[in-house]
């Protein structure tokens, strides 16, 4: 096989958008999602600031959004198990724009309000944890369950394209037109991406579905313990961002490790370029089946990565490890994500898809807390490259203890068959019924 056709094999395998049209539309709304959502999380704290000019007020309204993330995320899950999901991506959709619309009132004001930030804030988190459930619970139903993994690369892609644009993007509107503008960026987003919706089929449950109440949350809690492949994957996700992740470290290894201040967007840009390429030569996560193992070498990779960064000497050896990370850190989601999407039964993947929402936002949370401790009690090289030997070292226990994960394959896991035969036995009834 010469290097052209090894080369065809790796790219980013896009037979979902050939084959699927509402995965299409689920892709195109996620993709301006994102963009949007990322400007207006550019706009929220520079208009804290801009206001108040304290850096603790613009910390403090993470802690406004953690609760109803925590409450809502959960009951956003239950919700989606029980009611038509495209029908919640649009209601909350609709929620979102009028919100966006209420920061931009609020902005263009003659006297903006702090207050109205915060209570906007709050009111936007619980929306948004009340919608994520349904996407990501809705995007397995819209392909065939072997384009899962592609469509979780694809969707990875979207994702990572927005997170590099958006905040790029709400920089250049800050500077040149005001952070109100932000904020109408964000509503046009939200605006084409819930129409995008509005234009899905509906999806409706196939059987008895369990209403959203604290015994439905239990009962997913209970299932993500019990199934040891599964908590495998949750263990390596907070290990890597509680223990690994050094985005709050980047304005002081710019300024006081490398004295080039004038570079910093470039560490906050590097492991998500890197995300990107590894997106685009995915083509291969296809043909592997020990899903188990794949995470376990992508995040023990990730941890390892953000300790090379931490030891290099020069700044852009330094963007070098982190832009691999980034790549390394795709890999284990993706991946991850096919475990969830190929195994979970549809009546509970919305409730699985909040927990595993839980987990990717208090995850950074408690990891920003961490890596700010240890840099301020010992240095900022030292929190970088301690973070990232522990989170190697967490990844290789949890696949030390957890036998299950360590030897997931999607072949034989009877879970993945179990799904995979209902979804074909879906398939067959459908091409012969009537009509």
């Amino acid at each position: 096989m010469d290097w052209r056709t090894r080369l065809r094999a790796m790219r980013m395998d896009v037979t979902p958008l050939r084959e699927s049209r509402d995965y299409r539309l689920l892709f195109a709304a996620g993709s301006v999602f994102y963009l949007g959502s990322m400007v207006a999380y550019v706009a929220v704290p520079f208009a804290i600031y801009d206001l108040t000019g304290s850096n603790f007020m613009v910390g403090l309204v993470g802690l406004v959004e953690l609760v109803p993330l925590v409450v809502f995320g959960l009951y956003g899950g239950a919700l989606a198990d029980h009611v038509d999901r495209r029908r919640l991506l649009v209601s909350t959709g609709a929620a979102q724009v009028v919100l966006m619309a209420l920061f931009a009132w609020n902005a263009f004001s003659a006297s903006p309000r702090v207050w109205v930030i915060f209570v906007l804030a709050a009111l936007y988190a619980a929306v948004s944890s009340m919608q994520r459930p349904s996407r990501e619970a809705l995007e397995p139903r819209t392909v065939r369950h072997d384009q899962i993994a592609a469509a979780n690369a694809l969707s990875s892609f979207a994702m990572q394209l927005g997170v590099l644009l958006g905040p790029m993007t709400g920089g250049l509107l800050v500077a040149y037109v005001g952070v109100g503008w932000c904020f109408l960026v964000g509503m046009a987003g939200y605006v084409v991406a819930t129409l995008l919706y509005a234009l899905m089929r509906p999806y409706p449950h196939d059987g008895e579905t369990t209403p959203p109440s604290l015994r439905g949350i239990q009962e997913g809690l209970t299932y993500a313990l019990r199934r040891r492949d599964l908590l495998g994957t949750y263990v390596v996700d907070i290990a890597a961002m509680m223990l690994a992740i050094p985005v709050v470290l980047f304005p002081a290894l710019a300024h006081e490790v490398f004295e080039r201040p004038e570079l910093l967007g470039l560490l906050y840009s590097a492991e998500t370029v890197g995300a990107m390429v590894a997106t685009a030569l995915s083509g291969w996560v296809g043909r592997v089946h020990h899903h188990g193992r794949a995470i376990v070498i992508a995040a023990s990779a990730y941890g390892a990565c953000i300790a090379l960064a931490g030891l290099m000497p020069s700044f852009w050896l330094c963007c070098v490890f982190l832009a691999l990370s980034g790549a390394a850190d795709m890999v284990s989601g993706v991946f991850r994500s096919t475990v969830w999407n190929q195994t979970i039964p549809d009546t509970m993947r919305g409730r699985l898809a909040g927990i595993e929402m839980l987990s990717y936002s208090l995850g950074p949370m408690v990891g920003e807390t961490r890596a700010g401790f240890v840099a301020d009690a010992w240095s900022v090289r030292g929190s970088i490259v301690s973070g990232g030997a522990a989170c190697v070292g967490g990844v290789l226990l949890t696949a030390a203890a957890l036998r299950d994960f360590w030897g997931y394959d999607a072949r034989t896991d009877p879970y993945a068959v179990a799904e995979r035969d209902r979804r074909a036995a879906q398939a067959a009834a459908a091409e012969g019924s009537p009509g």
